[in-house]
């Protein structure tokens, strides 16, 4: 039923005017509802027709617009016949992606499936016409359906054809743009270019690629000297300020010295007591035997004042700690210690060399790749985000510990191999690398141990 145009025809004043005012309103539509309406309604103007519908791609598609309605009701028994008797039109081939159709196609009954023929009649007349509209890459945008009970003409198959261009065009600026989804299926359909992108596919899987793993780091002191707690007691006063450098003899702290000088005291005065009772006893044991036997009683109670004494002024001279050789003084807020309890050998404070450094890294227990000592870290300094640091891998702990910040974790000590180091108490991100492996892997890593974790196997 596709008409045969052997030559140009010409139109009337009337219709080239008709043509430019249709066109001109489908241009100035403002949604898709209102270019629905205009196209479906006012198109009877120009080319006479009893019903016309909207039908909008892609499949199985939706139509969206009927003539004579401002809405169309989807579950309408006339609504739902039309959709069918559009997906077939479009399956076959007219105006689906990849073909270009520009013309109108005239159809009835006898060109469609038995099945939709046999409710033709109670929906439509007896002449149709299929109008696809395509988008500029040539996706197919949906269709227009007109029908009436006179064959279509010549003049009116070359009026819809210059109007085809223009309704695709206004349609194609509504059009929505496609998801992700259709875009995958779009690119996974059969055809040459899919199978090009497949293989593409299996050979970026299975590209070797180094597992490489991200992992909190900080620059530490290395081989620092330990300042602790002397005795038990509470700490005065913190003579040092953080990150304070220092020389060998600053006094860097003091403990509180109330209970020693106490203590002191009564052993100064037990001991010049017992000293001037020995005194005492050896000037009569010249004359009495008696005293001379007391005098050795007085001569141990003498020696054990005397090394109660020796031992608080030792305890009383060591309420002042002072730097045992020079560095930079490494601890927190000095408020944190003032009036603290502290023990014996309880660690204060790092007096620790600027100009020898190390990087700690804590490789979280989920991303260990396997490191080793003898491997590289590259620091990446938060404070100096274009500046980069290499180190090689010293040790790496045995068994991992929770971080500060509860992370269960390996601590990694580096050494840094380039002359240029940074400054002590740098923070930042260290990354390591281990084996080779497929690129698939690498990508699947962690969701495939989630899922082993999550099933048990």
């Amino acid at each position: 039923m596709t008409a045969v145009i052997d030559k140009p025809l010409a139109f009337t004043p009337e219709q080239v005017e008709t043509l430019w005012q249709l066109s001109t309103r489908v241009r100035d539509a403002t949604s898709e509802q209102t270019l629905a309406f205009t196209v479906l309604n006012e198109t009877l103007g120009l080319v006479p027709y009893r019903q016309s519908a909207w039908w909008r791609a892609p499949l199985p598609g939706v139509v969206a617009a009927v003539s004579g309605l401002p809405q169309s009701d989807p579950g309408a028994p006339y609504v739902q016949w039309l959709g069918w008797l559009c997906r077939v039109l479009a399956r076959q081939g007219h105006g689906q992606e990849g073909i270009a159709p520009v013309l109108p196609r005239p159809f009835g009954a006898t060109d469609v499936p038995e099945e939709i023929a046999a409710e033709w009649a109670a929906w439509l007349p007896a002449y149709a016409l299929w109008i696809p509209l395509l988008s500029r890459t040539g996706t197919l945008l949906g269709g227009l359906v007109f029908a009436r009970a006179e064959p279509w003409t010549p003049i009116e198959l070359t009026l819809f054809g210059e109007l085809t261009r223009t309704w695709a065009h206004a349609f194609a600026a509504f059009d929505p743009r496609p998801s992700w989804a259709a875009r995958v299926r779009s690119i996974m359909r059969p055809g040459p270019k899919q199978r090009v992108v497949l293989i593409a596919l299996l050979v970026a899987c299975v590209l070797p690629v180094r597992l490489t793993v991200l992992a909190p780091a900080e620059v530490t002191p290395k081989d620092p000297f330990v300042v602790r707690s002397p005795l038990d007691g509470v700490i005065d006063r913190l003579y040092v300020r953080p990150n304070q450098v220092v020389t060998s003899g600053t006094q860097l702290l003091a403990l509180e010295a109330t209970t020693l000088q106490s203590k002191y005291a009564l052993a100064k005065k037990g001991f010049d007591t017992a000293q001037e009772e020995y005194r005492q006893t050896a000037q009569l044991a010249v004359t009495d035997d008696k005293d001379r036997l007391d005098m050795a009683l007085r001569k141990g109670k003498l020696d054990e004042t005397r090394v109660e004494l020796d031992y608080s002024e030792r305890q009383l001279a060591r309420v002042r700690v002072s730097a045992a050789r020079s560095g930079v003084a490494v601890f927190a807020d000095p408020n944190d210690w003032t009036g603290k309890a502290v023990s014996v050998g309880e660690k204060i404070m790092l007096l620790a060399d600027p100009r020898s450094v190390e990087l700690t890294a804590y490789l979280p227990v989920a991303d260990n790749v396997d490191v080793m000592p003898g491997g590289t870290l590259t620091l990446y300094p938060k404070s100096s985000p274009l500046s980069t640091y290499e180190a090689r891998i010293d040790s790496v702990s045995y068994r991992a510990e929770p971080t500060p910040e509860g992370v269960l974790a390996y601590k990694v000590k580096a050494s840094f191999t380039d002359v240029a180091r940074p400054p002590l108490g740098v923070m930042g991100t260290a990354r390591t690398s281990g084996r080779r492996v497929p690129l698939i892997y690498y990508v699947l890593r962690r969701p495939l141990t989630f899922v082993r974790q999550w099933l048990g196997w």
